[in-house]
C-alpha cells in the first residue's frame, strides 16, 4: 500500500481542490483538515472526502473561492458568514478570533452561518484548547435521523465536540456524532465496496441495514435511542436555529453535487477558565489523573494522539483506489 507523508498529503488534496476550482488559501484549510482527520484516524473526515468535495466545487454546490466574514456586534459575539464556502476557513477565522475575546470578556461564542460540512469536530475545539481556552461546538447537518417513534428524518447526525486543556499535556479532547456512528463511515464503506455492522443504520422503509447504500438513503441509528434524539434537537437549535442557519431538514446532502449549498451552521463556545476559578487547568489535571490511575481506562482521545504521532513520523497509508480517485477528481 503506498505511503504519503502528511505534507505529500495535503499537497495532493489542495492540489486537486484547486484543479475543481478552489482558491489556493481554501484548498490549504481544507487540506489541513482533512489531512489531520485521516491522520487522526477519522478516515470518514479523511480523504475519502476529496472526490465529493471536488464534485460540490465542479457544481458550485460550494464557493471555491468565498471568503469568510467576521464581525463582532457585541463584546462576547462574533458573527461569522461562510459565505457558501467550505467550513474550515470560517472555522479557522473563529479559532483565530476567539482566544483574544474570551480572555477579554470570560466567555465568547462564534457563530457561523451559510457553512458546510464542518469535518472532525474535535479540531477547531482542540486547537482553542492548545490556547488555554474550555471549548465546545455544535454543528448541524443534513437529515439523516428520524424523531424518536417517527420515520422522516428532521435531523442530522450533529456532531458535539469539547475540549479542555491539561498542564503540560494534549488536551481532553471528546468528539462524537449523535448517531451511533458519523454518516462518513458509512461513505467511506460505500467506497471500499463493504459491508457495515448491524445496528449503523436502517434503510429507506425503516429496516436495519448492512448494505452502506441503502443507509445512505435511509435514516441513521441514534446513539442511545430517545436520549441522542433529544441531544439532536438541541444541536439544531443552537447550530441552525441561533446562527441563522438551516435545518437538517431544509440542507441539501453533503453526500453529492446535487441541489444548492446546504447552508448549515456551527456554534462555538470558549471560555477562559482564569475567569471562573484560580486553578482550573491544575483542578482538570486531577481528575484526568484520577480516570488514568484505573488499569484499561484512558481519556477520550488518547488514541487519536498515539495514532496521530505515528502518521507524522510514519507518514500515512493510503489504497491506490484512494490516490486513483483523487487524481480523476
Amino acid at each position: 500500500m503506498p505511503k504519503l507523508s502528511l505534507d505529500e498529503a495535503r499537497d495532493l488534496v489542495a492540489g486537486a481542490l484547486v484543479r475543481n476550482g478552489a482558491s489556493a488559501a481554501n484548498a490549504a484549510s481544507v487540506a489541513r483538515a482533512l489531512v489531520g482527520a485521516e491522520a487522526d484516524g477519522l478516515k470518514g473526515h479523511g480523504l475519502s472526502r476529496v472526490p465529493t468535495y471536488c464534485g460540490q466545487l465542479r457544481a458550485k454546490k460550494v464557493v471555491g473561492d468565498a471568503a469568510p466574514s467576521v464581525e463582532r456586534p457585541r463584546p462576547g459575539a462574533l458573527l461569522i458568514d461562510a459565505a457558501h464556502g467550505f467550513a474550515y476557513p470560517a472555522l479557522d477565522a473563529a479559532v483565530t478570533a476567539l482566544p483574544a475575546v474570551a480572555r477579554e470578556v470570560g466567555i465568547a461564542a462564534a457563530s457561523i452561518r451559510r457553512s458546510h460540512h464542518c469535518g472532525a469536530a474535535g479540531q477547531p475545539v482542540e486547537a482553542l484548547a492548545e490556547a488555554g481556552l474550555v471549548a465546545l461546538l455544535f454543528a448541524n447537518t443534513p437529515a439523516a435521523m428520524a424523531p424518536w417513534g417517527g420515520s422522516t428524518p428532521v435531523f442530522g447526525t450533529d456532531p458535539i465536540a469539547f475540549a479542555c486543556p491539561l498542564p503540560g499535556k494534549p488536551p481532553i479532547v471528546v468528539d462524537l456524532s449523535l448517531s451511533k456512528v458519523a454518516r462518513g463511515n458509512i461513505l467511506a464503506a460505500k467506497q471500499r465496496g463493504e459491508t457495515i455492522p448491524d445496528g449503523w443504520a436502517f434503510d429507506a422503509e425503516g429496516r436495519p441495514t448492512t448494505d452502506p447504500a441503502a443507509a445512505l438513503k435511509g435514516t441513521m441509528a441514534p446513539m442511545g435511542d430517545a436520549k441522542g434524539v433529544a441531544l439532536a434537537l438541541m444541536v439544531e437549535l443552537l447550530a441552525a436555529g441561533l446562527t441563522g442557519s438551516r435545518y437538517a431538514s431544509e440542507a441539501s446532502s453533503f453526500l453529492d453535487d446535487e441541489g444548492g449549498p446546504p447552508g448549515v451552521g456551527q456554534l462555538i463556545i470558549a471560555l477562559d477558565p482564569a475567569a471562573f476559578s484560580a486553578n482550573g487547568p491544575e483542578r482538570f489535571a486531577a481528575l484526568a489523573e484520577a480516570i488514568e490511575a484505573q488499569d484499561g481506562a484512558r481519556l477520550p482521545g488518547a488514541r487519536r494522539v498515539a495514532v496521530r504521532r505515528a502518521a507524522a513520523q510514519n507518514g500515512l497509508d493510503v489504497t491506490d483506489a484512494t490516490l486513483r480517485q483523487i487524481a480523476e477528481a
